[in-house]
């Protein structure tokens, strides 16, 4: 795999992007990932989505059995023209040494940007949904009302779960049992007293 420019990396005109050339996209400061041959580029995360993001790891790798591991930004690869670099996910202690994720993650969590909130709440969970994740959860991290969305897996379907808020505790059982309080993700966004 060779790192090559934009104009290099583009496919050919008329031809969907597949993850070959995603592969090839340049490390320019962007984040870029594949849906259904289109390509959606967003600005890397800022410094509060990554706190959000680390804090939920912290509470997700403390309570998470052995035998599951929690990473953050993955590549999951749903299919040769879909790919997806989520916040975090959940998966099999197998699956770690894998350049990516090819087989669907047990939990994948999105924290939701400006520039990612429809995609996030529409056609990620479409994708996810159709790939066969059993969990995925949105967290809208604003300090005023931080909120945390999940979705589950039934019947081939995702149905929500819970949609809780500010000191809210979601009690999640799948994949595992863990408690997330919305407030407790943005915490670190608020300014010393």
């Amino acid at each position: 795999m060779s790192v090559v420019s934009i104009a290099e990396a583009w496919p050919s005109p008329g031809k969907p992007f597949t993850v070959a050339e995603l592969d090839r996209m340049p490390d320019d400061g962007h984040r870029y990932e594949l849906l259904d041959g289109a390509l959606v580029v967003s600005p890397r995360p800022g410094n509060p989505h990554q706190e959000v993001a680390a804090e939920l790891l912290g509470l997700l790798r403390a309570a998470c059995p052995p035998g599951l591991r929690a990473l953050p930004e993955p590549a999951v690869q749903l299919s040769p023209a879909t790919e997806f670099a989520p916040d975090l996910v959940v998966i099999r202690q197998e699956q770690v040494t894998a350049v990516k994720c090819t087989q669907p993650p047990l939990l994948v969590v999105e924290v939701r940007s400006p520039s990612t909130a429809l995609i996030d709440l529409n056609a990620k969970k479409a994708a996810y949904e159709r790939f066969g994740v059993p969990s995925y959860w949105v967290v809208i991290p604003d300090t005023g009302k931080p909120e945390l969305i999940a979705f589950e897996l039934r019947g081939g379907r995702y149905a929500q779960a819970a949609r809780v808020s500010g000191g809210e505790p979601f009690l999640a059982r799948r994949p595992f049992a863990v408690e997330v309080v919305p407030a407790r993700l943005v915490a670190g966004l608020a300014p010393p007293t």
